[in-house]
């Protein structure tokens, strides 16, 4: 539901920002333009699928099978997971949500909102070139560094905005923004990564957790020991961060660049 809101009133928006008139044109048009741009769009965006995820993790981690949740965690995740504990194994999943919540949510919506449909198709090749072989590793580093530039190069402004929408969203759900706000400020650039700390480190404040990668990084001042309430809590705040990034984020800039002809253009 919450990808078919994002992805329709963004549709919207585009059909009339390009210079089409509700008051002229053929309404058989409009709706088809509208279905037709909204399909398009939701193959970049991919709420659903994380949840599935995710939730198939905290499943497994629940019946006490830590090899399935183990094996489902590999999906989703970069790291090795074949000796992760129950706690390790569910940080991951938090960090993957909140690093998704960018990859395949916001982001797309941003370069939706400057290029259209070419943006969004564009940010996510990119970042499905660097999740496939953006590896410092001998098999893909003379190959994958390229992808991975480019989607740091991408990923610089949605990741802070996401954080920032993040610490709102917080705020309207109930969790604890103020800790989300600090945390994303002490411990956003403790991963190598320049992008992924903000959104995780804002999570990690919201659930007031912590998220760790076992001699990588620790992110945020509570406990790693987690509940499936810690991963349910977490996908809610993915969404309802998804609804306000698309009102605060891509309708302004899309209704900016309108005024300014870009749209016209693009």
């Amino acid at each position: 539901l919450v990808s078919v809101i994002v992805v329709t009133v963004c549709t919207v928006l585009v059909v009339l920002d390009i210079g089409i008139s509700l008051l002229t044109i053929d309404i058989v048009s409009l709706i088809v333009s509208i279905a037709v741009g909204s399909i398009l769009l939701k193959t970049t965006i991919a709420i659903r699928g994380m949840q599935k995820h995710a939730l198939a993790v905290v499943d497994a981690v629940e019946k006490g099978d830590l090899g399935s949740a183990r094996n489902h965690l590999s999906m989703i995740v970069k790291r090795d997971t074949k000796n992760l504990d129950k706690n390790h194994i569910l940080s991951g999943v938090l960090e993957s949500v909140s690093e998704n919540t960018v990859d395949g949510i916001t982001g797309p919506l941003f370069y939706y909102a400057i290029f259209g449909l070419p943006g969004a198709f564009v940010y996510r090749a990119i970042n499905t070139v660097d999740s496939m072989i953006g590896y410092k590793t001998t098999l893909f580093k003379n190959v994958g560094w390229f992808g991975a530039k480019c989607d740091t190069v991408l990923n610089y402004a949605p990741s802070r905005l996401t954080g920032l929408v993040m610490i709102l969203g917080a705020l309207i759900l109930g969790y604890n923004w103020k800790e989300s706000l600090y945390i994303m400020r002490r411990d956003s650039r403790k991963l190598e990564s320049s992008n992924a700390g903000f959104p995780m480190a804002a999570l990690a404040g919201a659930l007031g957790t912590r998220l760790e990668k076992m001699d990588y990084y620790t992110i945020g001042n509570g406990s790693i020991e987690f509940t499936k309430s810690h991963i349910t809590s977490a996908v809610t705040l993915m969404k309802v961060s998804s609804i306000l990034f698309c009102g605060i984020v891509t309708i302004p800039i899309i209704v900016t660049l309108s005024f300014l002809g870009w749209w016209i253009h693009a």
